[in-house]
């Protein structure tokens, strides 16, 4: 399976949930579909490992859709880490 996900669409996404951390608000990505890509995503204009590190560090939480990891024969990682609907 190839990467789809959008680069510019993570790297913004990941720019809000900075800018909300840093604001006091609590943040949580839940990550489906292609979304659970995003170890996958290689841009050199757009580097989205950097900011989805720094929303960890400030204390923001990502989840990722177990079945989707699975369909995509993934088992997780720190920055989409296997989750349940549940957890969503």
């Amino acid at each position: 399976m190839t990467t789809q996900v959008a680069p510019e669409t993570v790297f913004n996404t990941l720019r809000l949930a900075s800018y909300s951390l840093q604001h006091g608000d609590q943040v949580r990505i839940f990550h489906s579909g292609r979304g659970v890509e995003i170890d996958r995503i290689a841009d050199a204009n757009l580097d989205v490992k950097q900011p989805a590190r720094e929303v960890l560090d400030a204390g923001g939480e990502f989840l990722a859709c177990g079945a989707c990891l699975k369909l995509r024969e993934s088992e997780g990682s720190t920055i989409c880490p296997l989750s349940t609907l549940k957890d969503h």
